[in-house]
């Protein structure tokens, strides 16, 4: 039988989490809405333009992906479904243009996350935008190669256009942060019930031998879980907590984050883009490999470098629970 005293440290536990991810958010989503009214999202777009011809897109898809990339993914489908009617794509292109939406989309909010969770936002933003290019420009040659899903796209169904006044944007905006709080609720429920039922050790020792192959400790089995399929914005709260303990080594954050900045939301952003005529082969199964295969070489490079280069490059001190050793730049 369940305690009232044990729902209220549910609750607060929710509580603290979803208040330490809103100090990001916020400022996050405020900033995000004024670059939007100033125009930056188009300056974006016209230096993406010559990037999205070497996928063999049209230089305006690249308003598409800047939408995606300084708001979120589904303000990238929005501009896409905009202007699809005068730029018709393949299934291919398409399935590219997702493709790259899905590795590197939200990245003011996704990099404050990460940030908080030691990883220097920097590096972590080149690793993702660049991983997101390197892996259109993979599926188009290979599409291109194969001759596949060259048919024109259909949209089955065109995402609505949100161009709410300012209280509308607030009030939407406040909607989102009470959704994302019921479900980190919901997931430190569900924790604690599959830690209790035994659950979490056995999902932990099935990942294992992929996180080993990878070269990630399976001490961080259970955030990598969270952020692969719930993504970085719901999961992120349970994300900094864990990455700030003492249980995880903070090159397995960094791997560890690495892997779910490229690969996250499966399961809701997949569906998504397969609504919306993209195809598996690349918003799913593709994503999952490229994104494993660049992990397994990023872990390799930075098993190489020193501890010195990796709190310099890679990883902020001062955000890990644990100071590194003596000599580690502050």
């Amino acid at each position: 039988m369940i305690s009232i005293e044990s729902i209220k440290k549910l609750v607060w536990e929710a509580t603290d989490i979803t208040l330490s991810l809103f100090r990001i958010m916020v400022p996050i989503l405020i900033a995000v809405k004024i670059l939007k009214e100033l125009g930056m999202i188009e300056i974006l777009a016209g230096w993406l333009a010559p990037v999205m011809q070497m996928v063999g897109l049209p230089g305006s898809m690249g308003l598409a992906w800047a939408s995606a990339m300084l708001n979120t993914f589904y303000a990238g489908l929005i501009v896409f479904a905009s202007l699809s009617a005068d730029n018709p794509l393949t299934v291919a292109q398409t399935t590219v243009l997702y493709s790259i939406m899905l590795v590197a989309h939200g990245l003011p909010m996704e990099l404050a996350i990460a940030r908080k969770a030691g990883a220097r936002p920097v590096a972590m933003g080149l690793f993702r935008v660049g991983g997101g290019f390197l892996f259109g420009l993979c599926l188009h040659h290979l599409y291109q190669w194969g001759g596949w899903l060259q048919q024109p796209n259909v949209l089955a169904w065109v995402p609505p256009s949100q161009e709410p006044s300012l209280v509308s944007w607030a009030v939407n905006q406040a909607k989102t942060l009470a959704m994302i709080y019921v479900i980190i609720l919901a997931l430190v429920i569900l924790l604690r019930i599959l830690a209790h039922l035994g659950i979490t050790g056995i999902i932990t020792r099935l990942l294992q031998p992929v996180l080993t192959v990878l070269g990630i400790g399976s001490s961080a089995a259970t955030i990598t879980i969270v952020g692969m399929t719930l993504g970085l914005a719901y999961g992120g709260g349970l994300i900094i907590r864990e990455a700030n303990s003492d249980r995880i080594d903070k090159r397995d954050i960094f791997s560890a984050l690495a892997l779910m900045g490229l690969c996250h939301s499966l399961i809701e952003d997949t569906l998504l883009t397969v609504i919306l005529g993209g195809d598996m082969s690349g918003v799913f199964w593709g994503r999952i490999v490229f994104s494993m295969a660049c992990v397994f070489l990023l872990v390799r490079v930075i098993s190489r470098i020193s501890d010195a280069g990796f709190y310099r490059y890679f990883f902020m001190p001062g955000a890990a629970a644990t100071e590194p050793e003596q000599g580690m730049p502050h």
